[in-house]
């Protein structure tokens, strides 16, 4: 009878949720646009950024170096004259402005050091930042092949044999992709089990269900399981046909021993949200709750940066957060092709979160429905 109860209050919420438009959207959004707009983004990969020229050398390295400037890095540079630089920049239209000055060439050929001048729009920083970087290699190595009458690299007494694995392009969309997915899993399972038990109690449907011979485990149970596989099945399906159809994202792993992670991750999630709704008295209160978690759980569980660069006390306070061993797991079978010999180390870490923090949320949730008895 306590299974049946659980069935169907979870079907309750399943209807519930089809009834709420804009749940349904966030949904959508969340594992489609999100996902391919966050894959082809690349905020920290310098990609056609705009530059602008003033060649007042007109000599022929001053234009091998304006030849040296084109897509993907940059776009086709723009030829301006000194009077524009400044405006142009101000306006946004350029990011760099580089100034060749006269006699750059004769002054390079006689032993002297022209200086070569680059304005920045420092706004843009990510790009500022890489950029600059790009441009002062890109000048020198055409400065140097020039003075040499040779384009190639002199022969070093070390070669470097470098080998990328399994991303040998260094393409940032496999990357972007996969953990924008992981971030909406936590994110959505988070927002929908809170949502429903608010809603809940803003439409008063929470008063029917005291009456009812129902027990608390009985209607959290059936928020999680309800909740968890509606984002179950969202991952499964932008895993399949955004990132892997739409994208070109290859999967190296088994997809079903990663869905299986994922619920393991779910059943921790949906009841840290559930855990939110009990405190949150409206959907505001929830939205800021969710900030105050949310962020921390994205940016130190080590998709964003390399746990290992994070101080050692963030490093122990993280290992007890669910997402932290979810993005192990996730990396490790999506990119990497782990099975479970290699991962099940974080499944059973995730099932006893889970545990500790369903627990935790059911006795909470339980004094949540006597004060409201």
């Amino acid at each position: 009878m306590r299974l049946d109860n659980i069935r169907q209050l979870g079907i309750k919420e399943l209807r519930s949720l089809v009834r709420d438009p804009i749940m349904q959207a966030l949904i959508v959004f969340a594992f489609t646009i999100s996902v391919y707009s966050g894959a082809t983004a690349m905020p920290e990969t310098l990609n056609k950024a705009p530059i602008g020229i003033v060649d007042e050398d007109q000599s022929p390295l001053s234009a091998r170096i304006v030849d040296s400037f084109y897509p993907p890095h940059f776009l086709p540079p723009v030829l301006i004259t000194p009077a524009e630089m400044d405006s142009r920049m101000d306006a946004g239209l350029d990011t760099f402005a580089l100034n060749i000055p006269p006699e750059f060439q004769s002054d390079l050929l006689a032993g002297r050091q022209p200086t070569v001048q680059l304005n920045v729009d420092a706004t843009r920083m990510t790009q500022a930042f890489s950029g600059s970087g790009y441009i002062q290699t890109m000048i020198s190595s055409e400065v140097a092949e020039f003075v040499q009458r040779y384009r190639g690299t002199a022969v070093q007494p070390v070669e470097l044999e470098l080998r990328a694995r399994f991303n040998p392009s260094l393409t940032q969309t496999w990357f972007g992709a996969v953990m924008e997915v992981i971030n909406n899993v936590t994110m959505l399972s988070i927002v929908l089990t809170g949502a429903a038990l608010i809603r809940e109690r803003e439409h008063g449907t929470i008063e029917h269900l005291l009456v009812m011979p129902v027990t608390p485990f009985e209607i959290m149970a059936s928020k999680v399981w309800s909740m968890g596989l509606v984002v179950l099945v969202s991952c499964a399906f932008s895993l399949v046909f955004v990132v892997q159809g739409l994208l070109s994202v290859p999967i190296e792993g088994s997809l079903a021993l990663f869905l299986l992670g994922t619920a393991l991750h779910l059943f921790a999630t949906t009841s840290m949200g559930i855990f939110l709704g009990t405190i949150a008295r409206s959907m505001p209160q929830f939205g800021l709750l969710l900030m105050l978690l949310l962020l921390p759980l994205q940016m130190l569980s080590g998709g964003v940066t390399p746990r290992e660069s994070m101080p050692d006390f963030v490093q122990a306070v993280m290992q007890i957060a669910p997402t932290t061993h979810f993005v192990s797991l996730a990396q490790a079978i999506l990119y990497r092709g782990a099975g479970l010999d290699v991962v099940w180390s974080q499944f059973i870490i995730l099932v006893l979160i889970g545990t500790v923090f369903f627990g935790i949320t059911l006795i909470r949730f339980r004094k949540t429905i006597g004060m409201m008895g």
